[in-house]
């Protein structure tokens, strides 16, 4: 689970995410150079995949953690399908 602090400066970057994203759709708009566009486009995506890495090692030590340390093999099972279909969805997605 993520603190208030956590989900704050979760919220900030996704915000910036959002600013990015809506300069790349002026810099269209206006025709932007291309290079422009692209490096825009970079930073964007760079910002969303430092969110997912956050909540994934957030996750991971939390939520993952604890189902590892329980008695429950049903549990850790599910922990550890549940992490293995994420790997897979959003592998190349984060460094």
């Amino acid at each position: 689970m993520l603190t208030d602090d956590e989900k704050k400066k979760l919220n900030n970057r996704l915000r910036r995410v959002v600013g990015q994203v809506e300069a790349v759709g002026r810099m269209i708009d206006d025709d932007g150079y291309c290079v422009d566009v692209l490096m825009q486009l970079s930073a964007a995506t760079g910002a969303l995949a430092k969110v997912g890495e956050i909540v994934l090692e957030k996750h991971l030590r939390t939520c993952v953690a604890d189902a590892m340390e329980s008695g429950d093999a049903d549990e850790r099972e599910e922990k550890l399908d549940e992490l293995l279909k994420v790997f897979r969805k959003y592998a190349g997605v984060m460094d």
